[in-house]
């Protein structure tokens, strides 16, 4: 465990195995991050990259200031994962596609009712909902390509012959719209514990959240629907939040900016788009902040992409995987973007947070068909 778990400097973790790919740029930002007034931990995980200003993947404890920056605009942004009542032995991926269709645009007049129960009203934002967004937000069919808990899986009464459905969006607009506020009111300053403005940017937080939340029941929902089909509930997580802490018995925060929960129950932690997914158990540690990746990781940056992969690749070809997999994705720059080769291998992600300790696998989940976006895609 304790050569994966790196100590950088006083108040400084770094989650990474020696063979770890992580920028020197995004350990800079973590480090930076330290320095912020009230700081007391920060905690990078194996997924670490350069953010806008402030690193992904990471997790920060603060005492006495909370830092709606490092949270980012997509504040709820995270995963949740359904069991669908469709049968692998019996799903053509062909045909699955061809169902699902495009669903870029606002929900039909019908799911109104269902809109209004879920999301909080007066966001301003509900033209959104049940939409994915850009980015590396993504919903897939996946099945289950090997179980090693079977005892946990079945807890969760999943059965191995039916399709699952991941769900990766937040809150779209809402998020964003409440980050530029603040930056805009009080910059990066940070607000003070117990302040008024600390006390709105909470509520309209929690507002995010619960939208974010019911983003993405509605875009499971939608899918399942154009696929014929019922679904169940598994899990739902967020790994773009703020939340009240203690550690080493003081009060603070502890933020999130891609960091799943460690003290949530199961996760799944994704590969890319042409990658494997994992279902896993976390084991808490006060170490990583209760926190673990996300996902893979970038390893290139996004304006990188096209030109590295243009030449080696058609987009027809960008369209199917290694594993067999399709991916849906008609925007021409975002699925360069998007590619698996823009990605750390997740299975090294995953082995290193497995050899520190942090998590116990569950089943490692297969992609069967992507959908990011039938046209061009928004942020």
């Amino acid at each position: 465990m304790g050569n994966h778990i790196h100590k950088m400097a006083e108040g400084v973790t770094l989650i990474a195995s020696d063979d770890t790919w992580i920028e020197g740029d995004a350990v800079q930002q973590l480090q930076n991050s330290k320095q912020m007034a009230g700081m007391r931990h920060v905690a990078g995980m194996p997924d670490l990259h350069p953010g806008r200003g402030y690193p992904v993947g990471a997790a920060f404890f603060s005492t006495g200031r909370l830092y709606p920056a490092l949270i980012g605009g997509d504040i709820g942004c995270g995963m949740a994962l359904w069991q669908t009542g469709l049968d692998v032995a019996k799903s053509s991926v062909d045909k699955l596609e061809k169902r699902l269709g495009n669903i870029d645009g606002p929900l039909e007049p019908e799911w109104q009712s269902l809109v209004s129960r879920l999301a909080p009203a007066g966001s301003g934002f509900h033209g959104a909902l049940g939409t994915i967004g850009g980015g590396n937000h993504f919903a897939e069919l996946q099945r289950i390509d090997e179980v090693y808990d079977a005892a946990t899986l079945d807890s969760l009464q999943v059965q191995k012959k039916r399709l699952l459905l991941l769900v990766h969006s937040g809150s779209r607009g809402l998020g964003q719209a409440i980050l530029r506020e603040h930056v805009d009111q009080h910059s990066h300053a940070g607000l003070e514990h117990g302040s008024p403005a600390a006390e709105d940017y909470l509520a309209r937080h929690g507002q995010a959240l619960r939208f974010a939340e019911a983003n993405r029941e509605l875009i499971a929902r939608r899918i399942l629907d154009r696929l014929r089909t019922d679904g169940q509930w598994l899990l739902d997580i967020h790994h773009n939040m703020v939340l009240p802490h203690v550690r080493h018995g003081e009060t603070g925060w502890l933020h999130r900016k891609g960091a799943t929960p460690a003290d949530a129950g199961l996760v799944v932690i994704p590969g890319s788009r042409g990658d494997f997914s994992y279902l896993v158990s976390p084991v808490p540690s006060d170490e990583s902040l209760h926190s673990l990746a996300h996902g893979a990781g970038r390893k290139w940056m996004r304006s990188e992409c096209k030109d590295r992969l243009s030449k080696r690749y058609t987009l027809a070809q960008l369209s199917r995987t290694q594993l067999g997999s399709h991916v849906i994705c008609q925007d021409r720059r975002l699925i360069y973007e998007e590619a698996p080769e823009a990605y750390k291998p997740i299975d090294s992600i995953v082995a290193t947070l497995q050899q520190a300790g942090l998590i116990r696998l569950v089943a490692r989940l297969r992609p069967v068909l992507t959908y990011k976006t039938r046209g061009e895609c928004c942020e």
